[in-house]
């Protein structure tokens, strides 16, 4: 990471994924029977939530101050802004726990690492992490590989019961994604 990157901010001109349907199975589909690592070091199983929305955002990786991004991160279509979406989902934290939704971001990270992120950005939620992919196999989630490492693309599902019930992809700018996530719940929960 040069002087110059700001993780905070998008930098113009970034490539726009595009909808390739790497996520059209996804509605439907019931979460693994599996648990992650969380921030606060607990093993969390999102199948066995119950009665709340689960808003799970699967992101590339939130960078780390001082830690230089893989080479050409910015030209890869959705990698970049995960910490500018987080941030943002942390923003409007309150206003998901009124629509009686839980938040977890979720990426191959490693557990200190998210936990750096956790405190560094004030996320008010988990993190989890998924070193191995185990759920974003089972589930079929899209990714990429840079330097032989392979991460998630961005995707935020919306979970009731262990049941994906929304799907927001392709994702961009990531900065949007909160509050579009926000206005469906809102929809939805008028509906009920």
């Amino acid at each position: 990471m040069t002087e110059e990157t700001n993780l905070y901010e998008l930098p113009k001109n970034l490539p726009v994924p595009i909808d390739d349907g790497d996520c059209d199975h996804l509605v439907g589909k019931r979460l693994p029977d599996i648990s992650l690592r969380s921030t606060v070091r607990e093993e969390i199983n999102l199948s066995q939530i119950k009665d709340l929305w689960v808003v799970i955002y699967f992101y590339p990786m939130i960078g780390v101050p001082g830690v230089a991004l893989p080479n050409n991160w910015d030209q890869i279509p959705g990698a970049r802004g995960c910490t500018p979406q987080s941030c943002l989902f942390r923003d409007l934290y309150g206003k998901f726990i009124q629509q009686n939704a839980v938040l977890y971001g979720v990426s191959v990270q490693s557990t200190p690492t998210q936990h750096e992120s956790k405190t560094r950005l004030d996320l008010p939620f988990d993190l989890l992490s998924d070193p191995e992919l185990k759920m974003g196999h089972f589930l079929k989630l899209p990714t990429f590989k840079v330097n032989s490492q392979e991460f998630f693309k961005r995707v935020t599902v919306v979970v009731k019961n262990g049941v994906i019930k929304k799907v927001f992809y392709p994702i961009f700018p990531p900065t949007k994604n909160p509050q579009e996530v926000l206005d469906w719940l809102q929809l939805v929960n008028t509906k009920v």
